[in-house]
């Protein structure tokens, strides 16, 4: 009998070689029914948001009083993108999938428009030049070059499923065109983002079945060119010797390392109590995006860290599940790809603030203030729900 994986139905594929199938697959309700791994992501959704609109709070209310005369303003403002990623969020979630695979050429040259946009008239801060604005609303395009990498490299190899021993058909056409995508990001710069994609788009490859020599080929330059990336420049030379040594430049690169533990550490087992910082007093830039993590374990303790920590780890899991249960290809891509975003984006967030990889500057997904940030990450996991919404009918024959 021929053996068929999750992520090659048995209308669009043609049988390969057992050892490199992956076995996630379980038999699903019919289409249309709400699943239960639809149910508990929407309420990990649900409760992250929430817990980032009250720790956005929190965390920005110092700041937002010297800046805006009231310390609801960073509060508020993430309240009105997060109606407004609900909205996106809504969108995407009763879509037909037909129309993502229909417009994602058209959506992936749209992003690389706005991320050449960026570089001549973007709008800059703390040495980066990332955002397009349009009047009091600012755009972050490397956000959506997330959503759109995710949506055409899936369909790519889902259209060449059968050409996955054929590196010219599927993994050197995907690889040139994150290549392009890396490029411009790269050049505002923003190093975090780029190995956020760059682990999008090796995973997404891994889970449609490709060579794991060409891959671990393609992960060992990455690393290399991280590397090279983060020597040869002297502000990412000093984080990463900030990371093993913060007291060595206490003032300056090492600085928020040691606010961000000094915070953390405060917070012991329970913590000091919601609202209760004292590093949010000044002590720890960007204590309401990129350290907000620090914050968290400072009012809430271990526990509350811990809890956080545990609702991505619950996302990891519904997200391959997900992805297994997918009705077809295209959607169980897409779902891998999604999932590797935002776990992937959340761990790196808090291996930063934790101390363990140098400062990357990436936010931990629906919890950190960011419009930008907040939207694409909602649009982004109403599509996860969607796929989620709508399995796989029967169990494939594994015979």
């Amino acid at each position: 009998m021929t053996t068929v994986s999750p992520l090659h139905p048995r209308r669009e594929t043609a049988p390969e070689p057992r050892s490199r199938r992956l076995r996630l697959a379980l038999p699903g309700p019919p289409p249309g029914e709400p699943t239960g791994t639809f149910t508990v992501l929407a309420a990990v959704v649900a409760v992250l948001v929430l817990f980032g609109l009250v720790m956005v709070l929190s965390s920005s209310s110092i700041i937002a009083l010297e800046e805006t005369g009231s310390t609801w303003g960073y509060g508020v403002r993430q309240a009105i993108w997060a109606v407004v990623g609900l909205a996106g969020l809504l969108v995407a979630l009763y879509s037909d999938r037909r129309q993502w695979r229909r417009w994602c050429r058209v959506g992936l040259v749209g992003v690389v428009v706005l991320l050449l946009a960026v570089l001549a008239v973007g709008q800059s801060a703390n040495g980066a030049t990332r955002w397009i604005g349009v009047g009091p609303l600012t755009l972050q395009p490397s956000e959506l070059a997330k959503v759109a990498l995710v949506l055409f490299v899936a369909d790519l190899l889902a259209r060449r499923c059968r050409e996955m021993d054929d590196p010219r058909r599927t993994l050197w056409p995907v690889v040139g065109v994150l290549g392009g995508v890396l490029l411009l990001v790269l050049v505002q710069p923003n190093l975090g983002t780029s190995l956020v994609i760059t682990a999008i788009v090796l995973m997404m490859l891994f889970a449609a079945g490709a060579r794991m020599r060409a891959l671990a080929g393609l992960g060992g330059l990455a690393v290399l060119a991280a590397g090279l990336l983060v020597w040869f420049e002297p502000y990412r030379r000093r984080r990463l010797f900030a990371m093993f040594d913060p007291w060595s430049n206490k003032s300056d690169s090492g600085y928020q390392a040691i606010q961000a533990g000094v915070g953390l550490s405060d917070g012991g087992l329970t913590g000091l109590g919601l609202g209760q910082s004292k590093a949010k007093y000044g002590y720890l830039p960007f204590s309401h995006n990129d350290f907000i993590f620090a914050i968290i374990g400072e009012e809430l303790g271990l526990l509350g860290a811990l809890a956080v920590v545990l609702l991505f780890v619950m996302l990891t899991f519904l997200g391959v599940r997900a992805a297994s249960h997918a009705a077809d290809r295209f959607s169980a891509l897409v779902a891998v790809g999604i999932t590797t975003w935002l776990v992937g984006q959340a761990f790196l967030n808090v291996a930063v603030v934790l101390g363990l990889v140098p400062n990357t500057g990436v936010p931990l997904p629906f919890v950190s203030y960011g419009g930008s940030s907040l939207l694409v990450t909602m649009v982004g996991v109403g599509m996860l729900l969607n796929i989620a919404r709508h399995p796989r009918p029967t169990a494939p024959d594994l015979s």
